[in-house]
């Protein structure tokens, strides 16, 4: 009608404008930045919920690989995301002063303490506080302080060895390997950060429910990180973190409690003063207490809170990577007989040799393992077959836009690689990138080479492969915590095949990956004996 006002027309034909808004809607994100030339699923470009329910299935790295094997090397993952396969674009992604910073995807797995988010060196968007931070942390995780921390982890595997033969090998009952191994991380976790076991090991259970929250809350993290504003709905909402602040609820995370606990026993304050200092320091130094020496070396930007944040971000990061890999490192041994009876001859021969100084316990020194090139092999097959990210490690294009591996990519897309793809390229990994073969870490693949020009070849052909290995992250944002992992990794896996016959419960049942942004194992049973400690001969001829 010819009077009739806008509102009027609006209010009469309002299914027909919100479907026209709709559309607009979905036809923006499929142009957004001129992303609609690269290919992927559909929805994918009209939609960040088809990413939400592909996390929320648990295995997106699948999805991942089979669209990278039909698409090539760019697949559009969302509206304004693009998922790289080409080894090329790791340098120009995460390579350093490169400008691209962490996506919003990190913040949603901050920890909360007492109703305030605590962003740790991993879950910080700033690049700025990051590069502050680490520098004040960083002598903490140097290797040459590595050997500080082998006390403490000699101490937990001590008790792990005892706890196996005693729980496991001495009653014949079967283990849930991956679920053991976490407790055994994050109780070397807890000694070395505050040189107090959380307990898991002593009891044989999970502690205040720490990794059952833990495992709920990466369940929460994978899928909402996909649209991080849900976080605000949720364990983020404003409202809640306002009522935890004044006691009203307690939203604190349990390793969070855990770590402020710690914190009350280390430290006193002065009622004359507003400063916090250390009070009965351990004799051994741990990370806490170095975390503590950071703020008194930079009060200028150390607080209370970020010495409880790095203590917090160890539990978390440090404990379900590490024990992660662990599993990982165990299960293709156990399902690839040759490669167990070559890593375990491997051992004997050393141990005959007098490679090893315990030949009471078995435990095997971090400098000892240096010396066997097989089990690094192991390690690094097991890193590259099973990295414990199971997404894209996603970046933000800086504002002017950057060319990467050939394509121009608008400033704000998000971009990233992920692990579970790069570490399957053929031209790198060869042929066999499904197979667990760890003699490809190796000169000559692992038979003797002749030449010094096919020995310089081979070990350029290792150095490009270690070049793209994505399990630790890349460039300025590499874990930090990566050789408190190694130093875990490389002393365990010796010296638990030195103590045990591993065998798998079920040997034709394969485990049952969940991907929960890391990729945790589950199903993985196995059951142990006791094996003897193989003694240097010349202890033997004595």
């Amino acid at each position: 009608m010819a009077g009739e006002s806008f509102t009027d027309v609006l209010i009469r034909h309002w299914p027909t404008a919100l479907l026209v808004i709709f559309v607009s809607y979905l036809l923006k994100n499929r142009f957004n930045r001129g992303l609609n030339k690269y290919p992927g699923p559909l929805f994918a470009s009209l939609t960040d919920w088809w990413r939400f329910w592909d996390v929320y299935r648990r295995r997106p790295e699948v999805t991942h690989i089979k669209l990278h094997a039909k698409h090539g090397d760019v697949v559009r993952l969302g509206p304004n995301a693009l998922s790289f396969a080409n080894p090329k674009a790791l340098k120009t992604i995460y390579g350093l002063n490169k400008g691209f910073i962490k996506s919003e995807f990190y913040p949603v797995q901050q920890s909360v303490a007492k109703g305030q988010r605590l962003p740790s060196l991993f879950s910080t968007t700033s690049e700025r506080s990051h590069s502050q931070l680490r520098r004040c942390v960083n002598s903490a995780f140097s290797m040459s302080t590595l050997i500080q921390y082998e006390p403490f982890v000699d101490s937990t595997t001590e008790l792990f060895l005892s706890q196996t033969e005693k729980i496991y090998a001495d009653s014949g009952h079967g283990c849930n390997f991956s679920r053991w191994l976490q407790f055994y991380a994050f109780d070397v976790i807890g000694e070395i950060t505050y040189s107090k076991r959380h307990g898991f090991l002593e009891e044989n259970r999970d502690i205040d429910g720490i990794i059952d929250y833990i495992a709920g809350l990466f369940d929460y993290v994978g899928p909402i990180g996909q649209i991080p504003i849900l976080d605000l709905l949720f364990l983020k909402n404003p409202l809640y973190l306002l009522a935890s602040t004044y006691g009203l609820i307690d939203a604190t995370f349990p390793v969070a409690r855990f770590a402020q606990d710690r914190m009350r026993e280390r430290l006193r304050k002065d009622p004359s003063s507003t400063e916090t200092t250390a009070s009965f320091p351990p004799t051994q130094p741990d990370l806490l207490s170095k975390f503590i020496q950071a703020k008194t070396n930079h009060p200028e930007f150390m607080t209370d809170t970020l010495v409880t944040t790095m203590a917090v971000s160890m539990a978390f990061a440090g404990s379900e990577t590490t024990a992660i890999s662990l599993s990982a490192v165990f299960y293709y041994l156990l399902k690839n007989p040759r490669c167990m009876q070559i890593l375990l001859n491997e051992l004997d021969t050393n141990a005959r040799n007098g490679h090893f100084k315990d030949n009471k316990y078995g435990v095997v020194t971090y400098a000892e393992s240096q010396g066997l090139p097989y089990l690094d092999a192991c390690v690094k097959e097991s890193f590259r077959l099973h990295p414990a990210a199971g997404l894209p490690l996603e970046r933000v294009v800086p504002p002017q836009g950057a060319d990467i591996a050939g394509e121009f990519v608008k400033g704000g897309t998000i971009v990233g690689c992920s692990a579970w793809v790069i570490h399957r390229r053929k031209e790198i990994f060869g042929e066999d990138v499904e197979v667990f073969r760890p003699e490809r870490w190796l000169v000559g693949q692992g038979k003797y080479v002749e030449d010094d020009k096919e020995r310089e070849m081979e070990e350029k052909r290792i150095k490009e492969m270690v070049g793209v290995m994505l399990h630790f992250g890349m460039g300025s944002r590499t874990c930090i915590g990566k050789n408190i992992s190694l130093l875990e990794i490389y002393k365990l896996v010796p010296t638990f095949l030195r103590r045990f016959e591993v065998q798998l419960e079920s040997p034709d049942l394969e485990w049952k990956l969940h991907n929960a942004w890391f990729i945790r194992q589950l199903g993985f049973r196995t059951t142990f004996q006791k094996r003897d400690l193989v003694q240097p001969i010349s202890k033997q001829l004595s």
